[in-house]
């Protein structure tokens, strides 16, 4: 989550430095938000990965996470009294998600590590995610039995199918608005143990990406894929992504309309997974951030705090710091899908906000 500053325009324009800390906040009695029990099952999780998957925490509430208590004491201690939560999708709000790709080319596990391991829980049926993440999952594995692609051994360093980031865009300007969530399509993002393209292990991965595109592209009669990407990675550690990155199939730009504006998102770039408590989100804030502000977003990603800003408050300048070089494709393409009517003086900058001092304005 990106953090944003902002100084109003009435008040004399001081320079001012900023650098990032850590901060310990001493914990305070809060007064919890009340709590139906006879919602309790009524919000329950009821999925069959509960407890084995490492993905969720809370079975029962949803609409009242233990996290809001704390929250809550955070914001009193700083003295806002006004925190509000949204829960917005109980169910199927994960927009976008990174799994492990484990197992065999005729069991293919597509999941989540068991907490405290690099063992895979295979969650087919994830009641986070949108359920075309699920579908896309299916369709994958599919693919892999049938290509005999065989997923990444850890131990061995073998293997050709690493991981897999399926992202959902849930704009679609063709469709009726109530229509357009249920009918998002998926970004496949396939992780490949290889070098680049020119590898000898990629004519399964041309392969597999035909495979997703026929079963699930334009021409069938559920269009489900949007596009498919290729990630090179053959480093041993934890990191999921490589630097090389190729586009395979489908459409190249993957946009989402966000806080009030249209949002590219590469998939290199940090998107949140909730897109509709992040929408819900951007238009409380722009509530607190007075017209003809200056803005500096920090952790900016592509910059969609700061550009929502830019256009819904009418801000002065605003400043998008981060540290991840291939979110400025995303950001340069969304500024240019800005309304022309904006003034704002928009810059991005690459640096590390938790390391480096700058100058906000």
């Amino acid at each position: 989550m990106a953090l944003s500053f902002f100084s109003p325009p009435a008040l004399p324009i001081h320079r001012i430095t900023c650098q990032a800390l850590s901060v310990a906040v001493p914990s305070v009695a809060v007064a919890p938000l009340p709590v139906n029990p006879n919602s309790s099952l009524s919000c329950a999780l009821n999925c069959t990965h509960f407890q084995s998957c490492s993905g969720c925490t809370q079975e029962y509430n949803l609409h009242h996470p233990v996290v809001i208590d704390e929250a809550i004491g955070f914001f009193n201690k700083l003295g806002i009294k006004d925190f509000s939560f949204d829960s917005c999708r109980l169910w199927g709000w994960r927009c976008r998600a990174k799994l492990a790709v484990r197992g065999s080319s005729t069991n293919p596990l597509i999941g989540l590590y068991e907490e405290g391991t690099h063992n895979v829980v295979d969650i087919p049926d994830c009641k986070s995610h949108h359920p075309n993440i699920n579908a896309a999952v299916q369709l994958l594995k599919k693919g892999i039995i049938e290509l005999n692609v065989e997923p990444y051994d850890e131990d061995q360093g073998t293997g050709d199918l690493r991981y897999v980031q399926m992202a959902v865009t849930t704009h679609d300007t063709s469709l009726p608005i109530p229509e357009r969530y249920k009918n998002g399509k998926v970004q496949v993002s396939l992780v490949w143990n290889s070098r680049s393209e020119n590898s000898a292990n990629t004519g399964k991965l041309n392969a597999l990406a035909n495979f997703l595109w026929g079963n699930g592209g334009p021409k069938r009669k559920v269009h489900l894929i949007h596009s498919v990407w290729a990630n090179f990675q053959t480093s041993s550690n934890n990191i999921i992504f490589g630097n090389r990155w190729r586009h395979l199939l489908g459409e190249r730009d993957f946009w989402e309309h966000i806080g009030g504006i249209d949002v590219s998102l590469v998939p290199s770039s940090f998107g949140q997974a909730n897109t509709r408590a992040f929408d819900s989100l951007l238009r409380k804030l722009q509530k607190y951030v007075p017209q003809g502000a200056s803005v500096v977003d920090l952790y900016a990603g592509a910059g969609v705090i700061g550009l929502s800003l830019a256009v819904s408050r009418k801000c002065r300048s605003v400043k998008c710091v981060e540290v991840n070089k291939e979110s400025r494709q995303s950001f340069e393409k969304t500024v240019e899908r800005l309304p022309t009517n904006v003034e704002s003086n928009i810059s991005w900058h690459h640096a590390d906000a938790s390391i480096f001092r700058f100058t906000l304005w």
